[in-house]
């Protein structure tokens, strides 16, 4: 039996604990994890267990929602981040790479942050969720999968203005990625030799330079420079035909070349259940692909899908490493 999942508990006036409660409610004994941060935050209802240690886990998941608790300084108000509880969701975090650095969980799952609430409490210095992992764990290049059981797909640039998109994709940024993702496919996913497919820059993949030149004067080159050292690779493909259903069919993974690229297809094919991997760290990393909805917060309503799937995969995982 694998270890259970880390759940870190994100900004607690979201909707983190309402939808760790409803996650709870439907896997119970199937899959099991525990919830990092404090207890007070679930929902009244939810039958909750404090933990010393996440082997407690799991022999009381599937009556009880385990809470390796933390102490959070200021009280919670739904909808409302209070920047005094910051230093207490950074130590969640902390918390959950520790335990599954050492083995005491098999996976971390990450609640969804609010990152101005810990700028302004903590001076939180990274971009974002995905960067800090990277900095606790010592890498310094990781790469972010969306994946469902429609698509899974990579976007080399990310959160920059489509302006700095052809600048800021060199050679060596998409070689990286593409490198990451097949050894991340292979390691995690358990898939002995994964086919990837790199979207084009431009309309058309370029359209034979007519659009661009990028395909032609270093992606299509690079490409085959890597095909050699046994990667399974195609492309540059127009973006606009690789992700219908028969598309899919040809491909483990896509490579996009900036955020919507990726974004929108697995958005629109699978909204509800996408799920945030972070490929490139030496532990298993999954979150829901949403933010913290403080707008509906506390009004149980949220939909759990996007966690359960999270925490789903992040089983499936850990089972395949």
């Amino acid at each position: 039996m694998t270890a259970p999942i880390a759940l870190s508990c994100g900004e607690p006036a979201g909707i983190g604990p309402e939808i760790a409660a409803k996650a709870w409610r439907q896997l119970r004994g199937s899959c099991p994890f525990f919830y990092i941060g404090d207890a007070a935050h679930l929902p009244e209802d939810i039958p909750a267990a404090l933990i010393q240690d996440p082997s407690q886990a799991a022999e009381i998941c599937a009556e009880s929602l385990p809470v390796l608790t933390l102490p959070f300084p200021a009280a919670n108000i739904p909808g409302q981040p209070d920047p005094a509880n910051a230093p207490s969701v950074i130590d969640a975090i902390e918390t959950g790479v520790s335990l599954v650095q050492s083995g005491a969980a098999s996976a971390l799952c990450t609640g969804p942050i609010h990152k101005q609430a810990l700028i302004d409490g903590a001076g939180f210095a990274y971009p974002g969720h995905t960067e800090f992992l990277a900095a606790l764990a010592g890498r310094s290049r990781v790469v972010m999968m969306l994946a469902s059981d429609q698509l899974r797909v990579v976007p080399a640039t990310i959160h920059i203005p489509l302006s700095q998109v052809a600048s800021r994709l060199t050679p060596d940024l998409l070689r990286e990625t593409i490198e990451i993702t097949a050894n991340g496919l292979n390691r995690q996913f358990g898939i002995a030799n994964p086919r990837i497919a790199v979207a084009g820059l431009n309309p058309h993949a370029g359209e034979g330079g007519k659009m661009g030149r990028e395909e032609q004067d270093w992606i299509a080159p690079l490409l085959a420079d890597l095909t050699p050292d046994g990667y399974s690779v195609t492309g540059p493909h127009p973006a606009d035909t690789m992700f219908h259903a028969a598309a899919r069919t040809h491909y483990d993974a896509a490579i996009a070349m900036y955020h919507d690229q990726a974004l929108i297809p697995i958005k629109t094919l699978d909204f509800d259940r996408g799920v945030n991997v972070t490929l490139g760290l030496p532990f298993i990393r999954t979150s829901p692909d949403h933010g913290t909805a403080l707008d509906i917060a506390g009004q149980d309503v949220a939909n759990p899908t996007s966690l359960i799937e999270a925490l789903k995969l992040a089983q499936r995982m850990a089972l395949s490493s």
